[in-house]
């Protein structure tokens, strides 16, 4: 029941923001969620052993979600060579330097990079950031309801022994037909609807695998779920974990493929 009740909060302010909502709104929204993210994502490093430099990862995070003029790679390097400089400080112990810029810059490209091609998305169309988390919403619902009435086998018992192939293939039929459906709708400029269609199953696809690859994470920590802010679904990269693959593949798609 908490499940449904926050997703009834959640799912109706997320459309408002995204059609309604000033363009600062959106942005700072997409920020504030990838910090949030970003912060559980440090907590499941620490307790996993390693120490993240937080303070220069959220600086970099809203670099990377806000400005729009500096090369990914670019970015990248910069923030590398900055994480390095911070042990030169005495107090930090040299033979971290590594581990922690490593894991600093990995939570930097996996939690905050999708949310920057979420930003360049919506200025595309908000209707393509919609399908996206619609996709996610309605695949996500019909693998836990399917998996949790039906579900027999396994997907990957050893990595998120919840998942069921019965609840995947429910999340692509139905969760890919969402989005199918919805751009069908909406008509987007030179999208075919067989182009439609494959966009809504590589979008659905690519957010299994996200949800799986932070489960991965969580199991390494030994924890159960990334944090406590969403009732019944855990903490905020807990319900974001697969949008976090669908975005890119949803972009590249959208910029490269078509």
């Amino acid at each position: 029941m908490k499940r449904v009740l926050t997703a009834l909060l959640l799912v109706p302010a997320v459309v408002a923001l995204l059609f309604f909502g000033p363009l600062y709104l959106v942005w700072a929204g997409l920020l504030a969620v990838s910090l949030l993210c970003l912060r559980e994502f440090f907590d499941i490093a620490e307790a996993s052993g390693v120490r993240p430099l937080r303070v220069v990862g959220y600086g970099a995070a809203g670099v990377l979600i806000l400005a729009r003029a500096m090369p990914p790679a670019a970015f990248l390097a910069l923030v590398a060579a900055l994480s390095l400089c911070v042990f030169l400080r005495p107090e930090r112990p040299a033979r971290e330097a590594l581990t922690a810029t490593a894991v600093t810059l990995f939570g930097l490209a996996y939690v905050c990079a999708p949310f920057a091609l979420g930003r360049e998305m919506h200025e595309m169309s908000p209707h393509l950031l919609f399908v996206v988390l619609l996709v996610n919403w309605v695949g996500d619902s019909a693998a836990f309801f399917v998996g949790k009435a039906i579900g027999k086998r396994k997907l990957a018992p050893r990595i998120s022994p919840g998942k069921t192939w019965e609840g995947a293939i429910a999340s692509v039929a139905l969760g890919a037909s969402a989005g199918a459906g919805y751009l069908f709708w909406f008509h987007p400029d030179g999208m075919s609807r067989f182009d439609a269609v494959l966009l809504a199953v590589l979008v659905n696809i690519a957010g299994q695998l996200g949800d799986l690859a932070e489960s991965v994470l969580k199991r390494g920590a030994d924890i159960k779920d990334s944090g406590t802010l969403l009732p019944g679904h855990g903490g905020m990269l807990d319900r974001v974990d697969g949008v976090l693959f669908s975005l890119p593949a949803a972009y590249l798609f959208l910029t490269w493929v078509r």
